[in-house]
């Protein structure tokens, strides 16, 4: 009750006037006009996490695209309190599902031709005021085993997390509890790109990998303001990924809103791979 209480007053008090979801439609009808393969969402589809909430995010999900062909890593909203995580694994069902090592859900596996997305879950419900993830060592365990066996496949690997994993998102209150643990999953057994959400900003850093830097991408809220100051305005990211004999092409094209105007244009275009 206290977690929902504070939460309630500091969307009343800021975030309301942010995240007030008014160029969501337009971006996600947007979204759906690029005929993307596959939609991948890293999270807080709520906000306090009340059953209302998360029944009437399913129904969004099922206006971004079919389960098949969308996937959710889970936030710290969606996990806001003890037992809303549970709901809404029930509510969402498909679109948290995938192939599993054992029978925990996360991570799991999501395969669209020579990508596999790899979806995990840093939610977990906290004190008020506190917004960490977590990222434990049995899931690390399974994370490990998973990126192993994908990486023998030779297939383009994509792993799902809500909370920045790169060392320059430490932060005791917002960061990932266990950051250091997923990094050192990722420097043993190697990705090709990490998508994250939480920042509500547009950002590029890189972890170590056993070959190199491996990319590690955020994106701003999709529900953010147009012409937003306290957070980055509403964008996605499109990624056009290709096989190249034994490399891989990888390029990211931002679309969104500025902060001036009301329309949706590609802001960014850069080559990953």
């Amino acid at each position: 009750m206290n977690k929902r209480i504070t939460g309630y007053l500091n969307w009343k008090m800021g975030r309301q006037l942010s995240l007030d979801g008014s160029g969501l439609v337009a971006l996600v009808s947007h979204l759906r006009e690029q005929n993307v393969d596959f939609t991948a969402i890293t999270g807080d589809l709520v906000n306090v996490a009340l059953p209302a909430e998360i029944s009437r995010a399913a129904g969004w999900l099922r206006s971004v695209g079919p389960p098949e062909r969308v996937c959710v890593s889970p936030g710290n909203h969606d996990a806001y309190v003890p037992g809303a995580l549970d709901s809404a694994l029930k509510k969402w069902g498909s679109y948290l599902t995938g192939e599993t090592v054992g029978r925990s859900p996360f991570p799991y596996v999501r395969r669209m031709g020579d990508v596999a997305i790899v979806a995990c879950s840093s939610a977990i419900s906290t004190a008020p005021w506190i917004a960490a993830g977590r990222f434990g060592s049995m899931q690390a365990k399974r994370l490990a085993e998973t990126l192993r066996q994908l990486g023998h496949e030779n297939l383009f690997r994509v792993v799902l997390i809500h909370h920045p994993p790169n060392i320059e998102a430490r932060d005791r209150r917002r960061g990932l509890w266990g950051g250091d643990r997923f990094r050192a999953v990722i420097a043993e057994t190697g990705a090709e790109l990490i998508l994250h959400g939480h920042t509500h900003r547009s950002s590029m850093h890189s972890v170590p990998g056993p070959m190199g830097e491996v990319p590690v991408i955020g994106v701003a809220s999709a529900g953010a303001k147009p012409g937003g100051i306290t957070d980055d305005p509403a964008r996605y990211n499109l990624f056009r990924i290709e096989r190249n004999g034994e490399s891989w092409s990888c390029t990211m094209r931002e679309f969104g809103y500025q902060r001036i105007g009301t329309d949706i244009v590609m802001r960014l275009q850069v080559r990953i791979y």
